[in-house]
């Protein structure tokens, strides 16, 4: 048997990593600043991180929500403490898709509507409903039902007044754009959206799955301004490689028996993973860090827009686009087969960095270093 084919490939093959570092079959070394779509937010093996589900696994690594889950409390509460969102509850999935296609779900229990409202370049994930609500048909099958998705500019606060109505169920925005190319969501534009909802009894659904978890300086992108979303979903850096994803949920929803389910979803070690993750961000400062980082590498990127090649440089914290005006591949396969560095794209022109957020300040400087030389 093989494995099925969808995924186009680097030949390399990582087989351990530690901090932003990633060792391959060959003994080779390479600087990781994507962190496999920025899941990796704490660091590769991270002692704390290993520790806990060593132990924890050795003891019990699942069991149902059939049950009572001590960790799962846990987790709620330092989650609540450390993104100030104490009031807000918690469910638990797997993945980014499955906590958007909750959120989906859970606003149309909540008002009994179907209309959704998404953007253009968003990216919600490959399950029914997240992905009937993302701007790429061609990732959209015949079964994947969308006539009640409208699709609306990214940042177009007149738009978004224009559209959202009685009939709107939701609308799903990403606070930072991530495979659309680290567009940053204005405070302009996401309070344009919190009041229409608000008018009209829809729900807002911010999607932090890529840039929240203090990817962009805050815990949450949006907390640079007074927003509060219905529901915030999250994954890629709530398990730091472990699958975990969740929702959470604004007090004005009632939970009921059966209204949302999961088998795996909250179960021990993902738990356990989740809270070591937390302990290791407040303990470090991590979203702090995120901050500082982010602000520095920018600054050091600005100077190299005289180079004529870059078009722009955008993103908040350490999630952080930078647009070529021609494509980035022969750049990208170069810093990675010369200069042995793991960067993201977006689209064809767009280079993505999304290190851990402990990644070393030299770190960032090796990189830098080496794309200056690419373009001068």
């Amino acid at each position: 048997m093989n494995t099925f084919n969808v995924y186009p490939v680097y030949d390399i093959t990582p087989v351990k990593a530690k901090g932003s570092k990633l060792w391959d079959d060959k003994g080779i070394e390479y600087l990781d600043l994507y962190g496999g779509h920025a899941v990796i937010s704490i660091g590769h093996s991270h002692p704390r991180y290993v520790k806990a589900i060593q132990d924890q696994v050795a003891k019990l690594g699942f069991y149902s929500n059939s049950v009572k889950m001590p960790l799962q409390d846990e987790l709620a509460l330092k989650l609540g403490e450390l993104s100030g969102l104490s009031d807000y509850q918690l469910f638990m999935s797997n993945s980014g898709a499955e906590a958007n296609e909750n959120a989906l779900k859970l606003a149309s229990f909540y008002n009994g509507r179907k209309n959704v409202i998404a953007f253009s370049k968003g990216f919600h994930g490959r399950t029914s409903a997240a992905v009937a609500a993302t701007d790429n048909p061609s990732i959209q099958a015949a079964i994947n039902f969308a006539d009640h998705v409208t699709i609306l500019p990214f940042n177009d606060v007149e738009a978004v007044k224009a559209a959202i109505n009685d009939e709107t169920c939701a609308v799903i925005m990403e606070g930072i754009q991530g495979v659309g190319g680290v567009h940053v969501a204005t405070p302009e534009f996401q309070m344009a959206i919190r009041e229409a909802c608000s008018k009209h009894g829809a729900v807002f659904i911010h999607d932090s799955v890529q840039c929240g978890y203090g990817r962009s300086g805050h815990f949450f992108s949006f907390q640079d301004t007074e927003l509060k979303p219905d529901i915030i979903s999250m994954a890629k850096g709530m398990g730091n490689g472990f699958p975990v994803g969740g929702i959470l949920i604004s007090p004005k929803f009632e939970a009921k028996y059966g209204m949302l389910g999961t088998t795996f979803g909250g179960n021990h070690l993902a738990c356990t993973a989740a809270i070591a993750v937390l302990d290791v961000m407040k303990e470090e400062s991590l979203v702090e860090k995120a901050k500082e980082l982010g602000d520095y590498t920018i600054d050091k990127l600005k100077p190299l827009l005289s180079s004529g090649k870059i078009k722009e440089i955008r993103g908040k914290g350490l999630m952080i686009g930078i647009e070529m005006k021609e494509p980035i591949k022969a750049i990208r396969e170069s810093l990675i087969f010369q200069d042995k560095i793991f960067t993201g794209a977006s689209g064809a022109n767009t280079l993505r960095l999304l290190p851990s957020l402990n990644v070393k300040k030299e770190e960032l400087d090796t990189f830098i270093e080496a794309f200056r030389a690419k373009l001068f």
